[in-house]
């Protein structure tokens, strides 16, 4: 889910911005330019870690437009979902065909097809959440929920995944009271 890789990014500076705070002004826009951005093979940029200096070369000037490229190395925090990876989420919406949960940045639906058989029909639209057939489990907004990542999409520069609870150890794992219930 969390990991830590060196990435090289390109930083574009027009020339007011040089000085004695070039550096300076280097990883703020890099900061600015990648944390939040969703890549491709690696997931999302969560926090740049570290920006050597010595991994900042020379810039390169662009004769048109007077501006001054840099290619930058650095160290991210990066949040990639892997299939069948069990990850605790909190649900964000729920709807007749399932519901949303969020894991950071990551967005994952859950399909009433990819709920319990206990569950199949039992979306409250008057309190928009789903409810056992015994009524002993109720996933609404904001509960916390396991459930098990079972495929990922890559679109417009953000990750969406499709999630499972129809799994042993899966499913309601706080009701969004305080109180969490371990399983």
């Amino acid at each position: 889910m969390f990991y830590v890789k060196t990435l090289e990014h390109e930083i574009e500076l027009e020339p007011i911005h040089f000085g004695q705070k070039l550096r300076a002004t280097i990883v703020r826009l890099l900061k600015e330019e990648v944390e939040g951005l969703a890549l491709a093979n690696y997931g999302f940029v969560v926090n740049v870690i570290e920006v050597p200096e010595e991994q900042i070369r020379s810039g390169i000037i662009e004769y048109d437009t007077g501006n001054v490229v840099f290619y930058v190395k650095y160290t991210a925090l990066l949040l990639r979902p892997f299939i069948n990876e069990v990850v605790d989420a909190t649900v964000a919406q729920c709807n007749e065909l399932g519901f949303f949960a969020y894991v950071g940045p990551l967005r994952i639906f859950v399909s009433k097809h990819s709920m319990p058989e206990d569950m199949f029909n039992g979306f409250d639209g008057e309190r928009d959440s789903w409810v056992s057939d015994d009524k002993e489990v109720v996933i609404s907004s904001g509960c916390g929920v396991r459930l098990k990542i079972k495929g990922r999409t890559v679109e417009q520069g953000n990750i969406t995944a499709i999630g499972t609870i129809k799994d042993n150890y899966l499913g309601l794992i706080d009701d969004g009271s305080g109180e969490t219930d371990i399983i």
